[in-house]
């Protein structure tokens, strides 16, 4: 849509002296909001803390110089507060027909839990700058995304470059799969319209060297399996050798849907196979990358990764199934165990799907394998489930492919580089169902060592603002 001519240099300078003065000071105040998600925060409302994050961000947008910005917090009973703001078409021709391209920005404020381990110098609830990143909770999942979103707006109408409407959703329910997030979708429907361009700030990176786009996103079941042999603890020495572990039972189990040897998934209705363009770009992905592809992560001394090199690497975190054992029930501290055969063994499970995989059909799949027979006949429940669809976006239209090889190169240097993600944004699935014609930009900042949902979470400031850029440029092509 672009009827003036973009400068770079003049879009990077306008985007980094807006993120020193007003976004940086913003993500400070956001950082010290413990705006858990519903999941890690059952009295969520009463804290007030989700309603705090999205004010925050109501009032910074307000403050922004956005012709035409309607900014809104919309709350529907019983759930999670959303932010929606609406910016129209603009150009500086005057006169000019208005475009009716619809750009969808989503981001979301909700935050994961504190978790230990964080450096004696910083905290979840306290901003630090060093080196050039900014720690604490949040601030690179996902919030930054609202500021970067009407950011990149912001700084194409300070160049005097046209862009189409924009509409940004930004949703406080994300970390707990997004229970909320259709109903305000519906609610919303008539305001957002039908996008032809949805951009996804809540990506991940493989390095701060270019701009990266997810092209797929793995589906996710998650579920708590019970396993109970006796009614009460018993002394070890009496029972053991007659009564069943319920530990070991729950190993028996945890076999029959995952080789422990390799660590393979073996329900097959959870398996797919990889379409031949995401290997293409795996290939090319893992050319970029070489050993950092698992040099990233805080591996112990020793400890080698999985796979067989790069490829089967990326291949293996973006389209295989996988099992984690994320927590445990009926299991007391070490310094509290003595000799009694527990009653009780709990393990939360999460399975990540392929992309492709039908979600209930795993679930179904994998309540199945878990409770149907079960070893000496004990009680066996999968509950809590949960199932979250998968993504693979659709091939990047011409326009498009070249709008983020210019903006990666004019911003970043470097063309850009394709990369399934192994998490999931339930969102993209929704819009992908609801929107099949649209364009899709899945990006992000979350590269190597900013570990989301871990101790020491960082937000790297430099690739954020060129990121910046390159969403306002590719805005300006839509």
């Amino acid at each position: 849509m672009q009827t003036s001519t973009l400068d770079p240099a003049a879009l990077r300078e306008h985007v980094a002296n807006n993120w020193r003065d007003s976004i940086v000071p913003a993500l400070f105040e956001f950082i010290r909001i413990p705006a858990k998600s519903p999941d890690f925060d059952a009295d969520w409302e009463s804290h007030g803390y989700l309603d705090q994050a999205v004010e925050l961000a109501e009032r910074w947008a307000k403050s922004t110089k956005i012709a035409g910005l309607q900014v809104d917090i919309v709350k529907l009973p019983g759930r999670t507060p959303t932010l929606f703001a609406e910016v129209p078409a603009f150009s500086p021709v005057s006169g000019e027909d208005a475009s009716d391209q619809v750009v969808l920005m989503y981001g979301h404020l909700d935050k994961q839990p504190e978790v230990t381990g964080w450096d004696e110098n910083k905290g979840p609830w306290e901003p630090v700058i060093e080196d050039g990143k900014l720690y604490g909770r949040g601030a690179a999942d996902d919030g930054y995304a609202v500021f970067g979103s009407l950011g990149a707006i912001e700084a194409l109408q300070a160049q005097g470059i046209s862009h189409p409407r924009c509409v940004v959703l930004i949703e406080t329910s994300e970390e707990s799969g997004s229970p909320d997030l259709a109903a305000y979708v519906e609610k919303l429907s008539d305001r957002i319209g039908t996008p032809s361009l949805v951009v996804c700030l809540d990506s991940g990176a493989g390095d701060y060297d270019r701009m990266w786009l997810c092209t797929s996103l793995r589906g996710n079941v998650t579920g708590d399996l019970r396993v109970s042999t006796v009614s009460e603890g018993i002394h070890s020495g009496d029972a053991s050798g007659i009564v069943p572990s319920s530990f070991r039972v729950a190993r028996k189990l945890l076999d029959r849907v995952e080789d422990s040897e390799t660590g393979e998934v073996i329900v097959d209705v959870l398996r797919a196979e990889v379409p031949p363009d995401r290997l293409v770009q795996a290939k090319a992905a893992a050319e970029v990358l070489g050993e950092e592809v698992h040099s990233k992560y805080p591996f112990q001394s020793g400890v080698r990764p999985m796979g067989e090199g790069p490829v089967d690497r990326i291949l293996s975190r973006t389209w295989a199934p996988t099992l984690s054992v994320t927590g445990a029930g009926g299991l007391p501290a070490i310094a509290d165990a003595g000799n009694v055969l527990r009653p009780e063994t709990s393990l939360k499970l999460s399975f990540r799907l392929a992309p492709t995989t039908e979600p209930a059909e795993a679930l179904t799949a994998i309540k199945s394998a878990l409770e149907s027979d079960p070893p000496y006949g004990a009680q066996v429940s999968f509950e809590n489930a949960d199932a979250a669809t998968g993504w693979n976006a659709p091939p990047f239209a011409p326009w498009l492919d070249e709008a983020i090889q210019e903006s990666s190169q004019a911003f970043f240097g470097t063309g850009a580089v394709s990369l399934g993600e192994g998490g999931t944004i339930p969102l993209m699935g929704l819009l992908g169902e609801s929107f099949p014609e649209a364009q899709f930009v899945i990006t992000g900042v979350l590269g190597p060592g900013s570990n989301a949902h871990g101790p020491n979470e960082f937000l790297h400031l430099e690739m954020a603002e060129r990121l910046t850029a390159c969403v306002a440029w590719i805005v300006s092509r839509a």
